[in-house]
């Protein structure tokens, strides 16, 4: 496969205008393999390299990361040395890119306490991709999230204006006339879960994404699948959801549920297979009775399949199902991508983390938020196996009613 089609987004899949990373990590990653310090910050910079290359053929617009901070300073000075040297060779290396990108550079912090030729190195970036908006890409250097509240109350002080809004104060931060100056998704690695005071004023809204990875194994393929745990979100900025709600009967779709696994474990015949699934998508997902004949065929025939371990079958007939319920309840999800985890789910026997990764896929929230829904449904599908079908609808019934309370 090609590292295009690797790095591919589904199609209605909601990419965040603006991502913040903290580079966390390099150190450990770098002790860890026996390296020094320095080392790791290289590695730490070669990815970044990649991450920012990556973020703009994903649809992203605007690439902040935070590379030094204000209280870095205090680290021992042969590796504040490797840092600066890392920084001269960014800012040579990396202007063609920009030029040919169109990407406007902005850096965020200050200026005055780095050496001389590195603050000349970022002014010149920022001259000469002013001019450009296809992208913008920010550094943070020098940077801490009070520290630039303050310059900008200074900054306001010395216009002796006396009264500001929000919209007009905004003009006095680091991002001012940028595009997107407020962060959609934040993402952290090296298992770090806190923003240490990045960009306070701009991330009043984003979401969270905590990567267990250090900075040099975040690649890529890892930050498309943060971007498609941000599109599975849905965020309401203090006010009302946009997404319809579900308003199934968890005890009803749970019965529904173990009457169609009864039937299957039975042997019984397709029909009569076929009316318990298309009864169970109808109350499910709120079908009317022809679309839930005509996905209840499908789901059934997949099912079927799956017992014949005829996987592509299987893939093809989930398809067909969930092109119906998307096309029904307008979620974002891409048929083909979640009938593939369904079945893998099922080929592989990967249990709850699986059916937490369906879950989040098909409608659209976290794995994180999955999580006890996920549980519950694995549980009771063990139970289900081994014919405990009593316990399996207790179970059953509370992971409807769990899966409800999150996507309601």
């Amino acid at each position: 496969m090609k590292k295009s089609e690797v790095l591919a987004l589904p199609d209605g899949t909601n990419i965040p205008d603006h991502i913040a990373l903290i580079l966390d990590g390099n150190r450990r990653w770098a002790r860890a393999r026996g390296m020094q310090p320095w080392e790791g910050h290289k590695a730490g910079y070669e990815a970044v390299v990649k991450l920012a290359h990556a973020s703009r053929k994903l649809g992203v617009n605007t690439f902040t990361v935070w590379a030094f901070s204000t209280e870095n300073w205090d680290r021992p000075g042969k590796e504040i040395e490797a840092i600066m040297n890392l920084l001269r060779r960014a800012i040579i290396n990396e202007e063609p890119e920009f030029h040919q990108e169109q990407v406007r550079f902005v850096h965020l912090g200050r200026k005055d306490r780095f050496p001389k030729d590195i603050a000349e190195g970022l002014q010149h970036l920022e001259e000469v991709t002013a001019k450009y908006d296809k992208n913008t890409f920010n550094i943070a250097l020098d940077y801490g999230g009070r520290d630039e509240i303050i310059r900008a109350v200074n900054r306001v002080l010395k216009t002796g204006v006396s009264d500001v809004d929000e919209k007009s104060f905004a003009e006095y931060l680091d991002t001012a006339g940028q595009p997107y100056p407020y962060v959609d998704l934040f993402i952290r690695t090296s298992g770090e879960q806190r923003t240490s005071g990045l960009m306070p004023w701009q991330m009043t809204y984003a979401e969270m994404f905590w990567e267990v990875d250090h900075l040099p194994d975040f690649s890529p393929e890892k930050l498309r699948e943060a971007i498609l745990d941000f599109s599975r979100r849905r965020r309401r900025f203090g006010g009302n959801d946009a997404v319809e709600h579900m308003k199934f009967d968890p005890r009803m779709v749970a019965r529904l549920d173990i009457e169609w696994r009864k039937e299957l474990a039975a042997g019984g015949s397709e029909v009569r297979l076929r009316d318990r699934v298309a009864e169970y998508v109808m109350k499910q997902y709120g079908l009317s009775k022809s679309l839930a004949k005509v996905a209840g065929i499908s789901l059934a025939k997949a099912l079927l399949y799956r017992q014949n371990e005829e996987w592509d079958k299987a893939k093809e007939a989930l398809k067909g199902l969930y092109e119906v319920v998307k096309k029904n309840l307008g979620l974002a999800m891409e048929p083909e991508l979640v009938a593939n985890i369904e079945v893998d789910m099922w080929r592989k026997k990967t249990g709850e983390t699986g059916l937490r990764s369906l879950l989040a896929e098909k409608f659209r929230f976290s794995e994180f938020q999955a999580s006890k829904s996920a549980h519950l449904g694995h549980l009771a599908s063990l139970e289900a196996d081994k014919g405990n079908w009593d316990q399996a609808k207790s179970y059953m019934e509370k992971y409807y009613q769990a899966l409800k309370e999150r996507v309601a």
